[in-house]
């Protein structure tokens, strides 16, 4: 609950004004599915997605128990045993991970997730994994030293 006994908190984005918006960047197929869904249910702006029962926001017990029934659906047993994608949250985590070992710029990644780079860095840069041999390529391909021996 928030400070007013609110299950679900009102706000803008963090840091940014009221009304402030972001563009974050969506894959196409859940573009179209999003964009599919909006035009059936003949949603405005300001609608919910998925509202409750009551056409009011879905409180987070459904939230919860949908997700889980997800995971076990399609996680192996062990998989759903472990913290993979134990909350919805983890999503996010697994997105920025995602943008940043695909080598997206820090600081393109942070302005997408709506971070400061330092935020971002000290949150995922131990996440960034598999990239090794390619910054090795590109250090050797830097050029090699001149042979000094050559010029004497």
């Amino acid at each position: 609950m928030d400070r007013h006994g609110e299950v679900h908190e009102e706000r803008g984005l963090k840091g940014r004004a009221k009304d402030d918006t972001r563009v974050v960047p969506c894959r196409l197929a859940l573009t179209r599915i999003l964009r599919d869904h909006i035009e059936a249910e003949r949603l405005k702006p300001g609608d919910l997605l998925f509202p409750g029962e009551n056409g009011d926001i879905l409180s987070g017990s459904v939230f919860r128990r949908a997700w889980r029934t997800a995971r076990k659906e399609v996680l192996l047993p062990e998989e759903f045993a472990s913290p993979l994608g134990k909350r919805v949250y983890d999503l996010r985590h697994t997105c920025l991970t995602t943008w940043l070992n695909a080598g997206i710029p820090p600081a393109q990644v942070a302005e997408w997730a709506g971070n400061s780079v330092p935020i971002l860095l000290a949150t995922y840069a131990r996440c960034v994994s598999g990239q090794l041999r390619d910054h090795q390529k590109r250090i050797e391909a830097g050029g090699d030293l001149p042979d000094l021996m050559e010029d004497r």
